[in-house]
């Protein structure tokens, strides 16, 4: 069974849903956020979502442009991410993680390649903003057989021809996007979410798990009624730039702590 699939399995059992967090490999520097991903892990991340450093991440907002321009800078990419995950499982963290990327990043690397040494390092699978699922069979043909998976998004908007290809596609679990756009820190979760959480919850089994716009307890504590888990990226990158460079681990333990406290589900009276 696969990590991800054994954690969600966990988390049912204990009536939680999962805190996926999200931070690009290299920001604000490379050491620093090797240090940070031991500390989200540490602090109650179920899931890790790795950000693979892009110029021109189509699906992200300013926070995420800018922290991944940053790690580029700094000299990370594609090898940088699959040699701390190496390290990090050689150090002995269990904690599932996802790579995410746009194509051409792992294209250029080579999909065999990629599955053989993501599968080697510990990783567990992929989210790929631009790889539309219609589009997608031999990049599923070459996965599945090292057990990676392939996660792909589902929005208000998708059609019910691309819902059902993002299903039959589709493992781990699905990212559903809360608002129409890119990534960024939002108020309010929108009132349309729980409909479109219930239709998909129709359509598929897996793990429904929400991103673009959750950045408080409160939105976890909300959207955790509806979804299995919820994914959260700017919001974090926030709280690593606006914090001292003495503090951003406490910083970010703490906020981690936050959400994590908020994914317990209620128990409803029947």
């Amino acid at each position: 069974m696969s990590r991800i699939k054994d954690t969600f399995i966990k988390l049912k059992e204990r009536n939680e849903g999962a805190l996926i967090p999200y931070i690009p490999v290299g920001y604000p520097d490379i050491e620093c956020s090797e240090n940070l991903i031991h500390t989200i892990c540490e602090s109650g991340a179920d899931i890790l979502e790795l950000g693979v450093p892009y110029a021109d991440p189509l699906a992200d907002g300013p926070t995420i442009q800018e922290a991944s321009a940053q790690a580029l800078t700094n000299g990370a990419n594609l090898y940088t991410c699959i040699n701390i995950v190496r390290k990090l499982r050689h150090e002995g963290l269990e904690t599932p993680i996802v790579l995410m990327g746009y194509c051409n990043s792992f294209l250029a690397y080579g999909l065999n390649q990629l599955a053989v040494d993501a599968s080697e390092a510990g990783i567990d699978g992929f989210i790929i903003p631009d790889l539309p699922s219609t589009m997608s069979n031999s990049w599923v043909e070459v996965f599945r057989p090292f057990d990676l998976d392939l996660i792909f998004f589902l929005a208000p908007t998708t059609t019910e021809e691309r819902a059902l290809s993002v299903v039959q596609k589709g493992s781990g679990f699905l990212y559903c996007i809360s608002v129409n756009g890119v990534t960024g820190e939002r108020k309010n979760i929108p009132s349309e979410l729980p409909s479109f959480l219930k239709h998909a919850s129709n359509i598929t089994d897996l793990p429904l798990c929400v991103g673009f716009g959750i950045s408080t307890p409160g939105h976890v504590s909300e959207v955790n009624e509806y979804a299995d888990g919820v994914i959260v990226g700017s919001a974090l990158i926030n709280v690593i730039k606006n914090s001292k460079p003495e503090q951003i681990e406490e910083e970010v333990m703490q906020y981690i702590q936050s959400l994590k406290a908020a994914t317990k589900k209620p128990i409803r009276n029947l």
